[in-house]
């Protein structure tokens, strides 16, 4: 540091300053900071840091394996860029599978690398007593995940997902909603199927037996593949858009449009959503901003509680009223 502020002509605190991204250093010093940064291959050790503030500028961030693809990425991106922005790095533990003795293994990894807090974005159903107790000593937010007692709750009310989405189809004309849902396993797949039924209930409807889907297009392509030999089937609540583009596919091979013979509604509203064929009827989740939020809650607030964002239905094309018989 000191050989970067001699090439810079500042003092070693400006650099250091610099390098933490201060507001307290104009435009001009920092350009000559971070030039001289790149010329000598300068590389910041944070330990002298972590030792003099009791931190780590470190955040830990879990996540799964499989599940949604898109939904995975945009958590991560938008946990990664709102760390990088409050001068926290990221280290993420992935679990290879839906697993009680992975997560605290990951947990504990975490917790050894004198993490500052950490974010959850797996959705376990059980809980431990170690989760428990590791989630009570580190500041903790899940997004949509597992929840524990310490751990605060960030994303959509997820059974307001699914009776919206429901709602959204019995408002449309159809007398009955079938479900595609995720693994049962999954916190959001189990309330999305709640909330499905609950709207079903409340118009005195008996809700069909649901199916289940993994959440990969091919799950939903099997499913839709069942549901097409259904004359009776004029509208589906799935339980994400991944398995809406599987649904779809099948229902059009087995000569079954959407919407015209068959409404699809979805969860999720990821890019590809609004330039499927036709263009899909959905609840957004925002998973980039959830996990940005996710830092901003960690870092900004000590108040304890979910904090849950109303489900908000994106209407495209993918439904319509039914069919005259």
């Amino acid at each position: 540091m000191a050989d970067v502020a001699r090439a810079a002509g500042v003092s070693a605190q400006t650099v250091s300053r610099t390098l933490r991204d201060s507001p307290n250093v104009n435009a001009e010093t920092r350009r000559r900071v971070l030039n001289a940064v790149e010329q000598l291959k300068y590389r910041y050790n944070g330990a002298p840091r972590l030792l003099s503030s009791g931190r780590s500028f470190t955040l830990g961030l879990v996540l799964l394996q499989a599940g949604g693809y898109y939904s995975r990425s945009a958590v991560t991106a938008g946990v990664e860029a709102a760390a990088g922005q409050a001068g926290y790095s990221v280290s993420i533990a992935t679990l290879a599978e839906l697993d009680t003795a992975l997560m605290e293994k990951s947990l504990l990894k975490l917790s050894d690398q004198g993490v500052d807090g950490i974010i959850i974005a797996v959705p376990l159903i059980s809980v431990t007593q170690r989760m428990e107790d590791i989630t009570r000593d580190i500041p903790t937010v899940t997004v949509d995940g597992s929840r524990t007692t310490g751990a605060r709750v960030l994303g959509i009310d997820q059974h307001e997902a699914g009776r919206t989405a429901t709602q959204h189809l019995l408002d449309a004309g159809h007398r009955q909603v079938w479900h595609v849902a995720g693994p049962d396993e999954w916190i959001e797949a189990r309330q999305r199927r709640q909330g499905w039924q609950e709207c079903l209930a409340a118009a005195g409807i008996d809700a069909p037996p649901a199916l289940e889907g993994d959440w990969s297009p091919e799950s939903g392509y099997r499913q839709g593949q069942i549901l097409a030999m259904i004359p009776e089937v004029t509208a589906v609540f799935v339980a994400s858009d991944e398995m809406a583009f599987g649904v779809i596919k099948a229902l059009r091979e087995r000569g079954r449009s959407v919407p015209q013979d068959v409404s699809i509604v979805s969860v999720d509203d990821i890019e590809l959503a609004a330039y499927c064929h036709p263009p899909l009827t959905t609840v957004r989740q925002d998973f980039y901003r959830s996990g940005a939020a996710a830092v901003a809650l960690l870092l900004g607030t000590d108040e304890d509680g979910e904090t849950l964002t109303p489900a908000t239905l994106i209407v495209r094309e993918s439904t319509a009223a039914p069919r005259a018989r």
